[in-house]
């Protein structure tokens, strides 16, 4: 489909998807977006839903002007994918061990490395421009600036929620690597501690939600947030980088004898902010829930952990700003899919995938979400599909 107009609101607001697909509280919360004075245009994904502020999937352009809270507390969060040369038949019959061995790896959770990662001695890993990262860690927020030992053991370690870490195979057999994950603690401290400055200044009062507070250009407070924000996710980045290199090792070891080759890798924020020109105007365009789809530019579009995922390539339409959906969307509630379905329904749904079937996975249960298939099929005109990948391992945080 192409995109429909939102009516009634003073600037552009283009749905992928139906409007009346919407939640009500979704919609409200897309109308209390296009008040902001320096707002300039609003691109809604096909996997939109309520969010804190702002609606996932949502990307926000505004001039001179970014709200904290629209980013949200994972900066940075997105996805990484690698193509490698292993087929499926190359895949043992009981996959069990190969999740155990990535789970070894990679901590999941709450889980951080006993001592920070070494990337000098990861195989592959690119380590210039590391020491410079964290010499500008010095100078992010006070207010946390005593997480450095905790943000350096929690690099390379995947966290809780939807994050993932996931063996697939694509329609031609070939198998691919892709993780989920974001700052980590780090970078939530950041967001909630700017979050927190925005929402005491002037200009922000009587706003229609305080989580629309935003921070305006040529301030201090603006300043000191673009700091924090782009080394979050540069530190978001590096970290599903340092998975990789961690994942990649596990493939080497398990498949020695197959020789395990891996294809230049595909990165994708789409939690973030960034610099663009859009009609003349340079705009600081915030993708909540969104990749960048720039013409040629690759990116991810994961469903849930039973369904599939897709490869895909950007078409730069500027009318959604360059961008495409970030995945498939909730379609209810972590606790109201608690409340709806039972691990029996988990296991049924997630058949053929090695994985967590138990009660603390729940939540994450592919009836949760909405039609990986029907989402790309909503934004076709935002993107080309590249591959068709279905997970056989998936890792939950």
């Amino acid at each position: 489909m192409s995109y429909v107009e939102m009516p009634g609101a003073k600037i552009p607001i283009r749905m992928w998807t139906d409007p009346a697909t919407v939640e009500d509280v979704a919609l409200q919360q897309l109308r209390n977006v296009a008040t902001l004075p320096w707002i300039k245009g609003l691109a809604v994904m096909p996997d939109v839903h309520y969010g804190k502020g702002a609606t996932v999937g949502s990307v926000i352009a505004m001039q001179g002007a970014v709200c904290p809270a629209a980013v949200g507390v994972d900066i940075g969060c997105g996805m990484s994918a690698v193509k490698t040369s292993l087929t499926a038949n190359d895949l043992p019959g009981d996959l069990s061990r190969l999740r155990s061995k990535i789970e070894q790896a990679i901590p999941v959770g709450r889980g951080m490395h006993d001592s920070p990662v070494d990337p000098g001695r990861m195989h592959g890993f690119a380590t210039a421009g590391w020491e410079d990262f964290w010499g500008r860690f010095d100078g992010v927020a006070d207010a946390v600036k005593f997480r450095q030992e905790r943000a350096g053991k929690q690099m390379g370690t995947l966290g809780s929620g939807n994050h993932f870490v996931e063996v697939c195979t694509d329609t031609t057999g070939s198998v691919w690597l892709m993780l989920h994950s974001g700052s980590r603690n780090i970078g939530k401290e950041l967001a909630e501690h700017h979050i927190g400055v925005a929402q005491k200044l002037p200009h922000n009062q009587g706003l229609v939600d305080r989580d629309l507070a935003v921070f305006i250009a040529q301030t201090p407070q603006m300043a000191a947030y673009r700091n924090d924000l782009f080394w979050a996710q540069e530190y978001a980045k590096y970290n599903r980088t340092i998975m990789m290199a961690l994942l990649k090792d596990v493939i080497r070891k398990e498949f020695k004898k197959a020789k395990p080759a891996f294809e230049p890798e595909i990165s994708a924020h789409h939690n973030y902010v960034a610099e663009e020109r859009y009609d003349g105007m340079d705009l600081l365009v915030t993708r909540k829930g969104a990749i960048r789809a720039g013409s040629g530019e690759y990116g991810i579009i994961p469903g849930s952990m039973g369904t599939g995922s897709y490869i895909v390539k950007g078409l730069g339409n500027e009318k959604a700003f360059n961008s495409a959906s970030h995945g498939a969307g909730r379609r209810m509630s972590r606790n109201a899919a608690k409340r709806r379905f039972s691990t029996r329904d988990l296991e049924e749904q997630t058949r053929g995938v090695e994985c967590r079937k138990d009660s603390g996975v729940v939540d994450e249960i592919p009836g949760a979400y909405k039609s990986i298939d029907q989402v790309i099929d909503q934004q076709r005109d935002l993107v080309e599909v590249v591959a068709k990948l279905k997970q056989v391992v998936c890792v939950k945080g």
